[in-house]
């Protein structure tokens, strides 16, 4: 059992897999719920976003290993900055004067931070930020 928890702590093939499907898994709910309310940004999009999160945190991750140093924070940062302008694209006033998309655009930025930390091996954070997450999407109305 120790060496199982080693390899999905270090950056390894099956860690890499392990993280990739938590962060399909979470964001994938998550977008399906969106979708399922015809929103602009859906399974797929969630997805992506989560995925391509994970992958910043390893690869940060992975540099500090190979090269023994680095800000393990400002790749991160940058992601979480960048996902405020594709948020803010999903927010729409309508003719009305009804704000849509605010929830989505949450998501959007949600799934990235989950994705920066299931990334950084960080699962139970990840985990139960998704149900938290979820449970909001799905229960409070």
């Amino acid at each position: 059992m120790a060496a199982i928890s080693q390899q999905l702590t270090d950056i390894t093939v099956l860690s890499i897999v392990v993280r990739i499907l938590l962060s399909t898994f979470c964001a994938g709910t998550l977008g399906f719920e969106r979708e399922r309310h015809n929103q602009a940004a859906g399974f797929r999009t969630y997805i992506i976003v989560s995925d391509a999160s994970a992958l910043v945190m390893m690869t940060n991750i992975y540099i500090s290993q190979v090269v023994g140093y680095t800000d393990l924070v400002r790749m991160p940062a940058a992601v979480i900055t960048g996902l405020g302008f594709l948020g803010a694209g999903t927010i729409l006033v309508t003719k009305s004067q009804e704000v849509r998309g605010l929830t989505t655009a949450a998501g959007l930025w949600a799934v990235a931070i989950i994705g920066i930390a299931i990334g950084a091996g960080f699962y139970a954070g990840g985990i139960i930020c998704f149900a938290f997450i979820f449970l909001a999407m799905q229960v409070l109305r």
